[in-house]
């Protein structure tokens, strides 16, 4: 698109007479991108791709597409785009195809995040660096020419005459010219990008917290396949995060308050659209993350702890001496405890040294809250570990007790732990109003009994004068409820009215039909 710009006409397979368009590109010998290709590519572009162009005559090219011939200008290029993460096209596409793996890496989105950032706090600085990186492009073309160029001529020159060549001596001399002009100019701006990118590092912490917060969040679908988060939405949000960061002029601490506020802006985005019984999965993977890249403040990182944590083994055919009060599944993962490095004694202290203690600790009802027994009440201050005791003697408080942890150690941890909590159903709506655009829906998912329809249609009277009929449209969706809804989609989409469509999940073929009409949509940024 940089190179082409307005000469590449981009269409999506769900637009309104496509293949027309695809045909009149064909015929004038445009360059077309097609987007979102899903798993199977349209039978209809077979002939493209195979290029089974016919010659008629001595210069006409002809192409059979859809049954009718059509012209083909040989200047014609094809690049089809897909989103899927792992896409398994027929051999025939990979044999007839060049297939790039565009798919972002965590130090590729490092850099394109920094460069996001740089040119928003400092623009100009940014401007230098892409002028920097086109200028010794141009001079690697420049180069390249000037040794064909001389190539070329040596190739053509009579040996017995090359010494008495004047226009190839010249052309020598001008070529070392050049190049020695080049390399001068190639080490000045060597010295200038030194500097350029010294600055731009400055912002660098910033760029590596987004990168972590979007591969983070893209795992979500592990856990539920709806949790789908475009990096497109992703930069989105980045930016109005840098919108909301307070000003200041010392960068360096600019740089810790983008930090903060990217990271609340990004972690209150996805929470507002995770189940309950998910939400604290989500707050521990953060706080994980950040503990592993030693971001947390208390205690350090350490790897087997963190994986006892996580997979909690146990010792099997072992003998529970305390039987009476503490289940063998338990006994089982303190010995386990016992191999990891300052928890040696922690079995023998409670079979031998105070096991009455250990009992009354372990009939709490919120054992998290209360010391441990002997030397092991100094984990209230390292409460990681206190979680591996936990962990094996009282896993049924783990949630409550990991809740605590995040609280304690997350930076404005409790802020994320209550994130909304305390917030009303109107004031979530408002903000999450505040973060979406014209082109993306807002999603309800309802419990029995709940109904948004009030507040919404509330909102809207106090933001747009919202009027049944005139400027708002509610259709509930049923049998023969689609044809309603389509039309009143597309009054909505020419004259900016609202349209609230609801009980979608009776009709879960349609949504299909709808995903397309919402993507020619936002292909027409409306």
């Amino acid at each position: 698109r940089q190179r082409l710009g307005e000469e590449l006409a981009v269409l999506q397979f769900t637009m309104n007479h496509w293949l027309k368009k695809v045909v009149g590109i064909i015929q004038m010998g445009g360059q077309l991108l097609i987007e979102a290709v899903g798993a199977e590519i349209d039978a209809i572009l077979e002939p493209v791709l195979a290029r089974a162009v016919i010659k008629r005559g001595r210069t006409a090219l002809i192409i059979k597409i859809g049954g009718e011939e059509v012209d083909y200008d040989p200047k014609f290029q094809l690049f089809l785009q897909s989103k899927l993460p792992n896409p398994h096209y027929r051999p025939e596409i990979a044999a007839q195809c060049t297939i790039i793996n565009f798919i972002v890496t965590p130090e590729g989105l490092e850099d394109q995040i920094l460069a996001r950032v740089v040119n928003v706090e400092q623009p100009e600085l940014e401007l230098q660096k892409q002028q920097l990186v086109r200028q010794q492009n141009d001079f690697k073309v420049t180069l390249s020419q000037l040794e064909d160029d001389l190539l070329s001529q040596l190739s053509t020159a009579d040996p017995a005459t090359i010494l008495d060549n004047i226009p190839l001596i010249e052309g020598l001399e001008k070529t070392k010219a050049t190049s020695n002009e080049i390399a001068i100019q190639v080490k000045q701006a060597q010295l200038t990008e030194k500097e350029i990118n010294t600055s731009r590092e400055i912002y660098r912490p910033v760029a590596s917290e987004g990168s972590m917060l979007f591969f983070l969040i893209i795992q979500l679908c592990f856990i539920e396949h709806m949790y789908q988060y475009s990096l497109e939405s992703f930069i989105g949000f980045l930016y109005k995060a840098i919108d909301r960061t307070p000003s200041n002029e010392d960068i360096e601490l600019r740089t810790k308050d983008l930090i903060s506020v990217i990271r609340m802006t990004v972690f209150r985005w996805v929470n507002r659209g995770l189940f309950e019984s998910h939400k604290l999965i989500f707050c521990a993977m953060l706080t994980f993350k950040l503990f592993g890249l030693g971001k947390l403040a208390g205690e350090e990182f350490n790897a087997s702890y963190f994986n006892f944590l996580l997979r909690a083994p146990i010792a099997i055919g072992v003998e529970n001496p305390l039987a009476d009060w503490l289940p063998q599944k338990c006994w089982g993962a303190v010995l386990k405890l016992c191999e990891l490095e300052g928890f040696d004694n922690f079995g023998t202290n409670m079979e031998k040294d105070a096991p009455s203690r250990f009992k009354e600790w372990f009939n709490e009802l919120t054992p998290e809250s209360v010391k441990l027994p002997l030397d092991w009440k100094r984990l209230d201050g390292q409460f990681f570990q206190k979680l591996l005791v936990l962990r094996c003697l009282r896993p049924d408080r783990m949630c409550g007790a990991l809740a605590d942890w995040i609280r304690m150690s997350l930076p404005s941890g409790k802020e994320y732990m209550d994130c909304d909590g305390s917030s009303s159903f109107r004031q979530v709506l408002q903000n999450s109003f505040e973060d979406s655009t014209s082109t993306t829906p807002i999603f309800f998912i309802l419990s029995p009994g709940a109904d948004p329809v009030k507040e919404v249609e509330a909102m809207g009277k106090q933001l747009v004068g919202l009027k049944y009929g005139q400027n708002y449209w509610n259709v509930a969706m049923g049998q023969g409820q689609d044809v309603i809804a389509m039309a009143k989609l597309d009054i909505g989409h020419r004259e900016g009215h609202w349209v609230m469509l609801q009980n979608i999940h009776l009709m879960p073929k349609w949504c299909v039909e709808l995903e397309k009409k919402l993507d020619v949509f936002a292909v027409e940024n409306s």
